[in-house]
């Protein structure tokens, strides 16, 4: 619960957004809200006229008013026997997007001043627009009939499993929408390999295809790591009034109710850690949002681990919770301090290390990055490729059926997929895996 302090903070931070930014504008609308003049008012005025205009453009009310707390003379004021008393409220709202950071002024992004305005770009109703930016408070604790998401258990290659939280269809071509028209024309740091169209698995691999030492390093429950408040930041530094990143937020975040932790809970199917990062609002695995968000949400992990890269000589790449580093054999000596350097950078970023899945690979040995070998050049693993080199075959021999072991509803399609798969990553090798797929009489 707001205690007053901090609700007179919010009156005045409004009321020093409400008009021009000079000393003595403020501290005339100050004046009126609290129906008296007080000299710490000027230095208030001051300190925030002192700002970049930058700053002062993406400063939401809330840290406006965050700031105002702080000041040493409200503190006093505060303290004094006549407590302050807001007389008058700025109710007016800001009609205008705030200023990009640098760097982004040529983004095309859509102009909503206010939260009934993205309303109507939606083709969404303001009770529509109620029903799915409710507090994430009610949303983890509201039955399953009325939640916005559906919930499964999903296995990972590497063991264990994962939750999908699957938006609804009602929900999911909004977030489409906001995908395709907003997060698409802001781009990801460089580094960044996956969710983007330049950028593939392959361009990941090929960063580091030839290199005497590969350093992988795996991020722990990437997408669920990724707190409401961080995105509500990024919204809001994207120049989006403090409403607006309110309801983008919630309509790209979830919290997992609490039947679904409590039944996962009682089968074991995650640790207790996990639940707690699910209990509070995250992005959800399985929205089409959160991987853009998740990349942009990166941005300062991706520069602060490739100033490291260029201090050693290496290159870094991401692809999602992927973490790669490569270059000279030096690397492999300064393993022990690059894995901890790399380990504080992504700390205090808000994100966690999964050291079990860190590991160090020399040229002598197989040099793998997302299961494509990159000794020499990206490739194939050879057992993978002799495996489906041999199902092509049979299939020649024998006929397609008697290789569809799995009882697929779509075997031609799987194997073109997996030949077309194999010749991106090798176009040279992948000509006879493509020699057998013709072969094949698909009649029989």
């Amino acid at each position: 619960m707001l205690t007053g302090k901090r609700l007179t903070a919010l009156a005045i931070a409004r009321a020093m957004q409400s008009g021009k930014p000079t000393v003595r504008a403020i501290v005339a609308r100050i004046g009126i809200c609290l129906g008296a003049k007080s000299a710490w008012s000027y230095a208030l005025a001051e300190r925030f006229c002192q700002l970049p205009a930058e700053r002062r453009a993406r400063l939401s009310t809330r840290a406006l008013a965050s700031l105002v707390e702080l000041d040493e003379g409200y503190q006093e004021a505060c303290r004094a026997e006549v407590p302050l008393v807001v007389r008058r409220y700025f109710l007016r709202e800001n009609t205008t997007l705030g200023a990009l950071p640098l760097g982004l002024h040529h983004c095309q992004i859509p102009d909503w001043p206010n939260s009934a305005a993205l309303a109507r770009w939606l083709g969404v109703t303001n009770a529509g627009m109620w029903r799915l930016t409710r507090p994430s408070a009610w949303q983890r604790r509201a039955s399953l009939g009325e939640q916005h998401y559906r919930y499964r258990l999903m296995a990972k290659h590497s063991g264990g499993l994962r939750l999908l939280e699957v938006p609804h269809p009602y929900l999911r071509p909004l977030q489409r929408r906001i995908l395709d028209d907003l997060l698409d024309h802001v781009p990801p740091h460089g580094a960044a390999c996956a969710y983007t169209r330049e950028r593939s698995v392959l361009t990941h691999a090929r960063a580091h295809a030839g290199k005497a030492v590969v350093l992988r390093f795996d991020l722990q429950d990437f997408f669920s790591t990724v707190r409401a408040s961080r995105i509500h930041a990024l919204f809001a530094t994207l120049g989006y009034p403090d409403e607006v990143a309110s309801a983008l937020t919630a309509l790209c975040t979830t919290a997992t109710p609490e039947p679904v932790l409590r039944r996962m809970y009682e089968d074991g199917s995650l640790p207790w850690h996990q639940l707690q990062y699910l209990r509070n609002p995250h992005l959800p695995q399985g929205a089409p949002t959160s991987a853009a968000l998740a990349n942009l949400c990166c941005f300062r992990v991706d520069l602060r681990l490739e100033g490291l890269a260029h201090s050693l000589g290496a290159s870094y790449t991401r692809y999602a919770d992927d973490l790669v580093f490569s270059g000279e054999s030096a690397l492999l000596h300064a393993r022990a301090r690059i894995e901890s350097i790399v380990a504080g950078i992504v700390a205090e970023e808000g994100f966690r290390m999964n050291f079990r899945k860190t590991r160090c690979l020399s040229s002598g040995r197989r040099q793998t990055v997302c299961s494509i070998v990159v000794n020499r050049q990206p490739n194939l693993p050879r057992d993978e490729f002799d495996r489906l080199k041999a199902i092509l075959h049979q299939c020649v021999q024998h006929g397609p059926n008697s290789q569809n072991r799995e009882s697929r509803p779509h075997w031609r399609d799987h194997l073109r997929g997996r030949v077309a798969w194999a010749a991106q990553v090798n176009p040279r090798k992948a000509q006879r895996l493509i020699r057998l797929l013709d072969a094949i009489d698909w009649t029989r």
